[in-house]
């Protein structure tokens, strides 16, 4: 925050899209290490940039947003630690936004369904059926396909803009419908 500072004055938005999804596992299964990597990476980062953002956030009446996931208003087999994080994300991001509201500051949380980016290429490697993952993420958006980053990355150009300065304390799913239900082709 300090080198942002000084290079350019002012903080206008603070996006939090640190994470990792790993392992992909039963509760159960997960050891106390990786629960506490997944919370740590996922969840506390978010404490560290707003403690350390915060005071230039007054000051500019910026943004904070923050990248959660669909499965952590839905669930998702075999990904409980992950959910439970993102489910977290989700409560946190809207008492952010009511203890930030009296600065100014708005408080926004993305939520994705399937995107590919490099975790999700991770995730879909260590699924049971790898081969499978392509089509099963295809089916379950209606909209019929599982896109690329850039979808999201409009979303969060949109959240962070002017244009939407009187939203805080949205979780703006980003899913291409999969919240509605999932679609199979059968």
């Amino acid at each position: 925050m300090e080198r942002v500072l000084a290079r350019y004055g002012r903080i206008d938005a603070i996006h939090n899209n640190a994470g990792i999804a790993t392992p992909s596992k039963p509760l159960h299964e997960t050891s106390d290490e990786e629960w506490d990597a997944l919370f740590h990476i996922n969840l506390k980062s978010v404490l560290h940039t707003t403690r350390h953002g915060i005071d230039a956030l007054r000051k500019s009446k910026g943004c904070i947003l923050n990248t959660s996931s669909l499965v952590g208003v839905i669930g998702q087999e075999i990904h409980a630690a992950y959910t439970a994080t993102k489910g977290g994300m989700n409560t946190l991001t809207k008492s952010m936004a009511l203890d930030y509201a009296k600065d100014g500051i708005r408080v926004n949380a993305v939520c994705p369904a399937g995107t590919w980016t490099p975790m999700l290429r991770t995730w879909a490697a260590e699924q049971p059926d790898p081969a499978g993952v392509s089509q099963y993420l295809d089916e379950i958006h209606p909209l019929g396909y599982c896109p690329e980053g850039d979808v999201i990355a409009d979303a969060c150009v949109f959240l962070i803009s002017s244009k939407a300065r009187f939203i805080t304390g949205h979780i703006m799913h980003v899913s291409g419908g999969a919240e509605i239900g999932y679609r199979r082709n059968t």
